[in-house]
């Protein structure tokens, strides 16, 4: 299900709150909505509110952490992408099919990466796809080295593009969302609860209305932020390839 949907439910489920709450108003006795009773309605709708405030949290940290996490990776894969460029650049004339060779294959996976916006299935693809980190290793490994100048850096190559098969196979083992379902459905459910709640004691009219709609837009928005958040290659709030754009740069001059 897309971001959007799940947060129009979100909306419509804690506008549904307010309603059955006013209905509810409506049907119980008077007493029943005044005095100790309103109290600790009141007390239950305050502690609602705290758990709702700190498992929020929680779910906004691991989003967070999950694309953090996601941004370094991007970050870590130019940085070595630089290294390897400049090892096969020591190779001089010998390492230069190499570079474009790296060019091509960086090129191709940044535009299916922000194409798709799905950084797993691009990683995926590349074990089936031509050329790829192996035919790169393999081009590597042919390549004549003349002194010991240029062993170091045919090593050093090695070694990077090794790494840079680490930093892919970790894109497919972090993959999926770091959001707990059953904590977000928690979190609605709660706040469906306060909104039925606040709704007891609140006379129906127009900024009755009016205040219930924008608290539940701005749950939704808020969850659906999280949502996006967690999508960080595809969603609105997505880990920029900017470091991979200018790595390619580089590789180019």
């Amino acid at each position: 299900m897309s971001s959007l949907f799940i947060s129009l439910t979100v909306v419509a489920v804690v506008l549904s709150g307010s309603v059955f709450g006013a209905y509810f108003r409506s049907l119980l006795p008077k007493h029943h909505l005044e005095g100790d009773t309103r109290d600790i309605v009141k007390a239950g709708i305050g502690l609602l509110a705290t758990l709702a405030a700190l498992v929020l949290g929680l779910i906004v940290a691991s989003a967070k952490n999950s694309f953090d996490t996601k941004t370094d990776e991007v970050q870590t894969a130019a940085v070595k992408l630089l290294h390897l460029d400049r090892s096969l650049r020591q190779l001089g004339s010998a390492g230069d099919e190499a570079r474009q060779e790296l060019l091509q294959i960086v090129k191709a996976r940044v535009a299916r990466i922000w194409a798709k916006r799905d950084a797993v299935q691009a990683a995926l693809d590349v074990f089936d796809s031509r050329p790829n980190i192996e035919t790169l290793e393999a081009m590597i490994r042919a390549i004549p080295v003349q002194d010991e100048a240029q062993r170091r850096a045919q090593a050093k190559a090695l070694q990077a593009t090794e790494e840079l098969a680490q930093v892919r196979a970790l894109v497919i083992a972090q993959s999926g969302s770091s959001i707990i379902t059953p904590l977000l459905v928690l979190l609605v459910f709660w706040f469906t609860v306060i909104s039925a709640g606040l709704n007891l004691f609140a006379p129906s009219n127009a900024t009755t209305v009016t205040f219930n709609i924008l608290c539940a837009l701005s749950i939704g928005g808020a969850i659906f932020l999280i949502l996006e958040m967690d999508q960080a290659f595809g969603g609105l709030i997505r880990v920029s390839d900017a470091p991979l754009r200018a790595a390619v740069t580089a590789l180019e001059r």
